[in-house]
């Protein structure tokens, strides 16, 4: 059974924390990679690749499977349809704000308008 999905958005986010595993996983959106191949562009060892992969396998991002004597690193782009939806969730809420606040605003700049106007026929 899976995680709750707040908690794997949790683990998504904090998976993604870190700019090494952000480079992977857009490395891996273009082509599956092995751990060797994943390292190339890095000074890091190879158990430091290994362990950057295993928080991105534990959050769901990556998953590996074995072709003969390779074991490539594969992305779940699913994964990211979870984030797009609590994403888009707040975009939502806040665009609403947004406009209700341009609401606000435009009142506030017609009741302006108008007290000036009113002001000015006073003199």
């Amino acid at each position: 059974m899976g995680l709750p999905a707040e908690d794997q958005l949790s683990k998504v986010f904090a998976a993604l924390a870190d700019p090494t595993r952000r480079n992977m996983v857009t490395r891996l959106t273009e082509s599956d990679a092995t751990v060797n191949e994943l390292a190339e562009p890095y000074d890091v060892s190879l158990q430091a690749v290994s362990k950057h992969l295993k928080v991105l396998e534990d959050a769901g991002l990556v998953t590996r499977s074995r072709d003969a004597q390779r074991r490539p690193a594969h992305f779940e782009a699913e994964v990211f349809d979870l984030m797009t939806k609590w994403i888009e969730r707040y975009r939502r809420q806040a665009e609403q704000r947004y406009r209700r606040l341009d609401a606000v605003l435009a009142e506030l700049g017609e009741n302006t308008t108008e007290k000036d106007n009113n002001t000015g026929a006073e003199s």
